[in-house]
């Protein structure tokens, strides 16, 4: 019987798959209000632009929450902590739902995005504990998978949920199945009570490798330059592409399909040969956004380029957060949410630049012309690290027999129920 801890190539703990759907949750829960803002601006009386600050709270509550939650958590159980975290995110949802006002409505996004930070730092560590060593950076392909696929069904579907019943729809919808979530998490995750064997001096110490700030630099980049085109590819699509504005989403589909197989294909080849993977897929991405600015007058080029840009910057996503959770050893949950905190620096960063590169002489090439040199950027942290050796012995991300034990047995109880 395969265990938990990755012992069988081929197959991946329960307990991972469970981890991604909550991704798929929060993924949905971040991006879909970008498609029900005046909707909800007319719903709490505001303007949409002021409306808009619902998105940039949450961001800003995922960059500083994370960590923070994270080593506030540090001492609970993780299964304690995932439940929890999977509540207030409900909760959070409730709220906002019942809610009139905005600063109600600000607040409960502000303390989701908390929930969201906690849930995504001890999910992954884990994730990679279940998997084990050889199958680590695919186990997070599979949980980052669940984010990537919000974007291309739970966000589609929530926006279309919102447009037909109202705004709150699709919060109540997300509150009942995150209700969901924490129930299957409280089912196959192992009621053991973990000791807390890394102290908070300990993971702050784990911070002391210039290796985990390489990956994290490379995060920041790859995500910054993917999203500074993303943010602003519509008007791109429709005004130099000359593609209809009904068909644009047919468009962020292909997008999303390829962000779905760069996911898959980091994953695979990840674990192998990660700094020859995330240089080539890092390279392609610069030369892809690139190649955008000359050839978006062709709709089917542009298409085709979309498809490509996230193909290939997806590929890096899941080798550089496995990586980072390597060189932080045993002590990764901080470093976990420093890898969230890092993909949202990116977005920040990346669409407040592209914004600025849109209003100035460049026009609506702008913004992919900055994606391509966070790109090519990118290339610099990957190359040194790949010169001063991503693989050499380091200690496994919380291999600990305990541990293991205990995933090892959740993952026979789900075996032996199905």
């Amino acid at each position: 019987m395969p265990s938990a801890t990755g012992s069988a190539p081929g197959r991946l703990p329960y307990i991972v798959w469970v981890l991604a759907a909550g991704t798929f949750l929060m993924g949905t829960t971040e991006f879909v209000i970008a498609g029900l803002l005046p909707e909800m601006a007319a719903g709490l009386t505001v303007s949409v632009s002021h409306a808009g600050l619902l998105i940039t709270a949450f961001a800003i509550g995922m960059i500083v929450g994370g960590p923070t939650m994270a080593m506030a958590t540090l001492r609970l159980p993780r299964r304690h902590t995932l439940i929890g975290a999977l509540a207030v995110f409900a909760l959070g949802h409730v709220a906002a739902a019942l809610s009139t006002s905005f600063t109600v409505a600000l607040a409960a996004r502000v303390v989701t995005a908390l929930a969201t930070g906690a849930f995504w730092a001890v999910g992954f560590v884990i994730a990679t504990t279940a998997a084990g060593k050889n199958n680590a950076t695919r186990a997070v392909g599979v949980m980052m998978g669940g984010l990537t696929l919000a974007n291309v069904v739970g966000v589609p579907i929530g926006s279309f949920v919102g447009h037909h019943t109202g705004w709150r729809g699709p919060f109540w919808a997300l509150a009942v199945f995150a209700a969901l979530a924490a129930a299957l998490v409280g089912r196959f995750i192992p009621r053991t009570e973990q000791r807390a064997e890394v102290s908070v001096r300990a993971e702050v110490r784990a911070l002391g490798q210039g290796r985990l700030w390489l990956a994290l630099a490379a995060a920041v980049l790859i995500m910054g330059g993917v999203l500074a085109t993303y943010t602003y590819i519509t008007p791109l699509l429709t005004e130099q592409a000359g593609i209809a504005e009904g068909s644009v989403p047919l468009v962020l589909i292909a997008f999303g399909i390829g962000a779905l197989g760069g996911t898959a294909i980091g994953g695979r080849l990840g674990d192998r040969r990660p700094m020859v993977t995330t240089i080539a897929a890092a390279a392609a991405t610069a030369l892809t956004l690139l190649l955008l600015v000359p050839a978006s007058n062709s709709p089917a080029a542009a298409v085709v380029l979309v498809f490509l840009m996230a193909l290939t910057a997806f590929t890096v996503n899941p080798v550089v957060t496995s990586l980072a959770l390597r060189f932080a050893g045993d002590a990764p949950t901080l470093t976990s949410a420093l890898t969230t905190s890092a993909y949202n620096t990116g977005i920040a960063a990346g669409s407040a630049l592209a914004g600025q590169a849109l209003d100035s002489s460049l026009g609506l090439t702008g913004p992919a012309l900055v994606g391509a040199i966070f790109a090519a950027l990118t290339l610099l942290p990957l190359i040194a690290l790949a010169l001063r050796g991503s693989t050499r012995p380091s200690r496994t991300v919380a291999q600990h027999t305990a541990d293991a034990g205990e995933l090892q047995a959740a993952d026979a109880a789900v075996t032996t129920s199905g």
